[in-house]
């Protein structure tokens, strides 16, 4: 029977399962003694009591204690109580390689460096005399701090089981999983030797190793099968597909090291484990007749290093390495189509794309270039990498950036800053200021010198001179209408593509919509749909609940002339703001960044403040925004559907009811101190205003205040006297306003050039806490309510989500991952204390208008949102698709010219 969390081995106590296999259960769990996080594994009760079972697990005991390495997973203790065995061994937080290898193929520098640390492992085992016998995908650790290897539950350092024993077991097995008593091995990955039975000496790991290098270049197994028979009869007899056939610009010399590998017979594999691992090194190090390009410098890349020649000799040198010198010949002087080949870019460590409602992906049109914002060290900026490079450099002066684009001619990079649209050479030099932009949603710069934007989320678009000046208005809202965004210049500047939505909050009944810059003609394209991109192939691509859309288009005539088909599933999407993660080259290279839609299932979990996790039984939903009532006993929720609205979940009942049904989005509700009302945004009566409502859902709403701009309700005073809220204009952007609920009378308390949001009151109401970007990126700061005095940094290195313990002496926030706290004082003065982390992990992401999460009133514990998938972590690599319009043209024939 699994164990529970709070069951007591020894001095462990056991909080959370991580999972389980063939041979053991592991959970993560607390040493009491030391007060540090370890990992458990435990032989379950139905294995305890057969022989070989036990032995497997001693043995398993007695191989990691006799390795020291970094890459090797490390043994802290082995202890047994009430007749329960168990490992104690280093936590390790990461993600399987298996799990890695689900979103497809790696980055060929990216095999080498876990390559190598893994053959180091394997070395530092075969010189103990210990052969692993079980190395797969699934014992192959990814941390922070490099690849570990794990589970020597298999290890040999003693006879071999009899010959035969294997094969018959394999041929019996219903699982293709390691076998009680008698499989040797995974079956994918096993040698030769192991599915005979022959005896396994340590060139059986070289083997596994093989297969395991082979998954990681390509994305397939090396030995596929619809059965454990057809399995090891490929494993027996056949050669897998070769790797440059499925991933064409693999190094000749690592692709070599991989085949040899995979040889039949023991003696033609390399002979230890050790060659190997010095042939990764060499080839890492260029030595597989493989010349990297330079890296793109500091300043920038150079113009004269873009030219014919120098692409020519890259294309040359980069073949057989990089897969990318297609990008840079083109395609008019190809004579034959390109095959169409994938890769994925890894950022650095410590990067991590800047993904939440913002795009973070571009790629020049003539496709050499590649611009990505990612957050590193607390600071979000754009980073500039040849596609011919292996590295990337930061764009000086793009601090806070997001929402990167091109100059048709790939000389220059827009981006959005500081409430500012500008644009720098990409050659480097000083970034120049276009116009003003708060939060915007999408630019496009046409071929005619003109750029057209959405300078605000509740926006119509603009168009300003690619040389800066004064913005001019370009479309107008139709009835319901309140955003247009993701604008697409068409080829000439004549017409121009963009997404409408008639919701706030919810982008998922967005519609497509291409509108004559001369005439203003505006007709309806798709009616589901956001982030339309013209492709020079005769199509029209757009993102549709987290998947690519093509449809043959006329660009002459606007029309769409087929049917729309889906092209690439899992591309990251966000409902709230109509983004998705994707960019192509008019030269037919894609780029995007994978992931599930936005809006899919999440469960409530509470957290304590040092980390340990306990869910919460209300059904999986799509749930943003959670508030704890003031009694403690009810949460509100927005639950993100086909439409927005507020829900209450009772947490001792475990019932979820809906609140809010007028309207299409109901969004951010928060609670009246005395828990009768509950207070929300509503666009019921057309603009996204703010309502209240009794909670117990009687007496229908109540319109707060009335704007023609979005407002966005964020917390009142302990008193219950003052609501303060957030108002979101095209040209100031966000700001703090303060309603007085007596009379109804608003008026701003923060009303500047800079983005400010996120208001919230201290348990006294004597002070204010918010988010604002004044600083190039958004910052928390507390302010005296209502005032006069001068505002505090709490946060040092960027920040968000404000929330104040109900205690009064603490302020929490967020920065990516990682949840902070500060001390803070308001006697005899305020003070603040210095930022600690309390814990981390992947949550949901942090908006600007509302956080998302919630504090117990002790103090104690955090209601946090989880993906169903086990996390939302920002994604750390960037997919891409090698001449992909060849691919487009065939699934989807274009349109007729």
């Amino acid at each position: 029977m699994p164990l529970t969390s709070g069951t007591k081995l020894g001095p462990y106590e056991i909080l959370s399962p991580l999972g389980a296999g063939g041979m053991g259960e592991v959970y993560r769990a607390k040493d009491t003694r030391l007060d540090r996080t370890v990992a458990i594994k435990v032989l379950p009760q139905h294995l305890a009591d057969t022989p070989e079972s036990r032995q497997r697990f001693e043995r398993e005991a007695k191989a990691v204690s006799a390795l020291n390495h970094p890459s090797i997973c490390t043994l802290h203790d082995v202890g047994s109580q009430d007749g329960t065995d168990f490992l104690v061994m280093e936590y390790l937080e990461g993600e399987t390689l298996a799990a890695r290898l689900e979103k497809g193929p790696m980055p060929f520098e990216q095999v080498l460096k876990i390559g190598t640390a893994v053959a180091s492992a394997l070395d530092k085992a075969h010189r103990q005399g210990i052969t692993h016998r079980d190395l797969k995908p699934g014992n192959i650790m990814l941390t922070k701090s490099g690849a570990k290897l794990l589970d020597f539950g298999l290890a040999k350092t003693a006879a071999p089981l009899p010959a035969g024993s294997a094969l018959t077991a394999a041929v019996t097995g219903k699982s293709p999983i390691t076998q009680q008593g008698t499989i040797l091995g995974t079956f994918q990955y096993m040698s030769p030797e192991q599915v005979e039975g022959r005896e396994a000496d340590s060139r059986s790991d070289v083997f596994s190793f093989g297969a395991v290098l082979y998954e990681m270049l390509t994305g397939r197994r090396a030995f596929p099968g619809k059965s454990q028979l057809s399995v090891i009869a490929a494993i027996m007899e056949k050669d897998p597909e070769p790797i440059n056939t499925l991933q064409p610009m693999t190094p000749p010399a690592l692709e070599r090291a991989v085949k040899r590998c995979l040889a039949k017979d023991p003696d033609d594999r390399w002979q230890t484990v050790r060659d190997l691992e010095l042939e990764l090194k060499w080839i890492a190090e260029g030595g597989s007749q493989v010349a990297l390009a330079p890296a793109v410098a500091g300043k920038g890349i150079s113009p004269s290093r873009r030219g014919p020649l120098w692409w020519a000799v890259i294309s040359l040198l980069l073949a057989a390495s990089t897969g990318l010198a297609v990008w840079i010949l083109k395609p008019a002087s190809l004579p034959l189509p390109q095959p169409v080949s994938r890769t994925v870019i890894a950022l650095p460590p410590g990067q991590r794309l800047a993904v939440p409602d913002q795009p973070a992906v571009a790629i020049s049109p003539d496709g050499t270039l590649l611009a990505y914002v990612a957050n590193q060290g607390g600071t979000q900026q754009l980073y500039l990498r040849a596609m011919a490079s292996l590295e990337a450099a930061p764009v000086s002066g793009s601090e806070g950036a997001t929402t990167p684009f091109f100059s048709p001619d790939s000389q220059f990079l827009g981006f959005f800053a500081g409430g500012k649209m500008k644009k720098v050479s990409v050659s480097g030099g000083t970034p120049q200021s276009l116009a003003d932009s708060k939060l915007p949603r999408g630019a496009s710069w046409g071929n005619q010198g003109t750029i057209v934007f959405t300078p605000a989320p509740y926006s119509v678009l603009y168009k300003v001179p690619e040389g800066g000046g004064a913005p001019q208005s370009m479309t107008h809202f139709e009835k319901g209408e309140v955003s247009h965004a993701w604008p697409e210049l068409l080829p000439g500047g004549g017409a121009a593509l963009f997404a409408a939505s008639e919701n706030t909050g919810n982008w998922t009944n967005a519609h497509i919509e291409v509108q004559s810059i001369g005439t203003g003609e505006r007709r309806n394209l798709v009616p589901v749909g956001t982030q339309p991109r013209y492709a020079a192939s005769g199509h029209m691509v757009y993102s549709q609940g987290g998947s690519l859309v093509a449809v043959p288009f006329d660009p002459q005539r606007l029309e769409v002339t087929g049917s729309a088909v889906p092209v690439v599933e899992s591309v990251l999407q966000s409902p709230a703001s109509g983004d998705a993660q994707y960019s192509f080259s008019a030269t037919g290279s894609l780029v995007y960044i994978a992931g599930n839609f936005r809006s899919g299932q999440r469960g409530l979990v509470w957290v304590n403040r040092k980390g340990a996790e306990q869910p919460v039984a209300a059904p999986l939903r799509a749930y943003r925004y959670p508030r704890i009532s003031p009694d403690n006993r009810e949460v509100t929720a927005t639950i993100d559907e086909q439409e927005s609205h507020v829900w209450l979940y009772d947490l001792s009942r475990a019932t979820l009811t809906r609140l809010t049904f007028e309207g299409n989005t109901n969004l951010a509700a928060t609670w009246v101190p005395d828990g009768k009302r509950i207070v929300f945004q509503s666009n019921k009566t057309g603009s996204a205003n703010i309502f209240w409502e009794l909670a117990d859902g009687s007496g229908g709403t109540e319109q707060l205040i009335s704007s023609k701009f979005t407002q966005v309700p964020s917390d009142l005073s302990p008193d219950g006297q003052f609501l303060s809220f957030i108002e979101i204009t095209p040209t100031s952007g966000y700001d703090i306003w303060v309603l007085r609920l007596s009379d109804r009378k608003a008026e701003p308390f923060l009303r500047t050039p800079y983005n400010e949001s996120s208001p919230r009151f201290s348990p006294d109401g004597h002070w204010l806490a918010y988010v604002s970007d004044e600083s190039g990126r958004f910052e928390v700061y507390v302010q005296p309510f209502p005032g006069p005095g001068g505002k505090h940094q709490i946060s040092t290195e960027g920040g968000a989500e404000p929330t104040w313990n109900p205690k009064g002496r603490e302020l929490f926030y967020r920065v990516g991952d990682k949840m902070m706290a500060v001390d803070i004082a308001t006697q005899p003065a305020f003070s603040a204390g210095k930022p600690k982390v309390l814990f981390e992990g992947h949550y949901l992401p942090t908006p600007l208008t509302f956080p998302n999460y919630d504090v117990s009133s002790d103090g104690q514990r955090f209601l946090m949102l989880k993906s169903a998938e086990g996390g939302e972590g920002a994604p750390t690599q960037i997919n891409v698709v090698l001449n992909w319009f060849e691919e487009l043209k065939r699934r989807v024939p274009p349109a007729k010219k």
